[in-house]
């Protein structure tokens, strides 16, 4: 079985999404260009995620949607497995948003550009104090009627399955805003494609996405901060079916 769905992935699923990727990153570019930026920002991405779990057969279950309030905003925080979060999320969260990215993301053909006509914030690890401005000020424009922001707080995916130690990133925005934060507990991305094999054939397995209730905030600064981070790696971490190692140094990475 393994062999002959490696067979289906190289001649007849690859040709596909390859096409279906430069169609969706062309269909971004030019809608948001010249129609509705939030609806090409977001429905071609979308249905190309979509297209690309079922044409390689991932079976997706998802808890929790009743968790979001359509009118609410949401600082969204995923754990980060694999590179399938991505299609994961986009394609069946059900959630107008945009996503906060590596800059190095960017340089991609065609998907960079989709992404950057599509409004998606880049950021610049080592732009500085004035990058970060900028970057914040950017989050809090889009912000607004109930769009959301996806951060993955790990900053990176993981190598092993298990959750690496939080950024404060995410958190800083949140407690900055005074909005509330959306836990997202992925399961089954690193089975599929783990870090550690690059692009590669992708191994079948079911994925899961578990939408918890959404986290309040409670006060102001960095004490708060650190609060709700501990609270929302806990949370993600209890649906987690591959259970972390408490890390040594705490939740969250205090360089960042």
């Amino acid at each position: 079985m393994r062999l002959l769905y490696r067979t289906y992935q190289l001649f007849i699923a690859a040709p596909i999404l390859l096409l279906l990727t430069l169609l969706a990153s062309l269909c971004a570019i030019i809608g948001c260009a010249a129609f509705s930026a939030s609806w090409w920002s977001y429905y071609p991405g979308k249905i190309w995620s979509r297209i690309f779990i079922r044409l390689l057969l991932l079976p997706v279950k998802v808890e929790g949607r009743e968790n979001m309030d359509s009118q609410q905003s949401y600082v969204i925080i995923p754990n980060h497995q694999g590179a399938f979060d991505i299609f994961l999320i986009y394609g069946f969260l059900n959630r107008h948003f945009k996503w906060m990215m590596k800059e190095e993301l960017r340089q991609i053909p065609f998907v960079g550009k989709a992404c950057e006509s599509s409004g998606y914030i880049f950021v610049d690890q080592k732009g500085g104090p004035k990058k970060m401005k900028e970057m914040h000020d950017r989050a809090r424009a889009i912000l607004q009627d109930g769009i959301s922001l996806v951060v993955f707080p790990e900053g990176a995916r993981t190598w092993d399955g298990r959750m690496r130690p939080f950024k404060r990133g995410a958190f800083q925005l949140a407690d900055e805003l005074q909005l509330p934060l959306l836990p997202i507990t992925i399961n089954g991305s690193f089975d599929v494609l783990p870090r550690s094999r690059g692009f590669n054939f992708v191994t079948w397995h079911p994925l899961s996405m578990t939408i918890h209730p959404a986290i309040m905030p409670n006060g102001q600064g960095a004490e708060a901060e650190h609060a709700v981070m501990q609270q929302a790696h806990d949370v993600i971490e209890s649906a987690l079916r591959t259970k972390p190692n408490p890390p040594k140094e705490g939740t969250y990475d205090p360089e960042d």
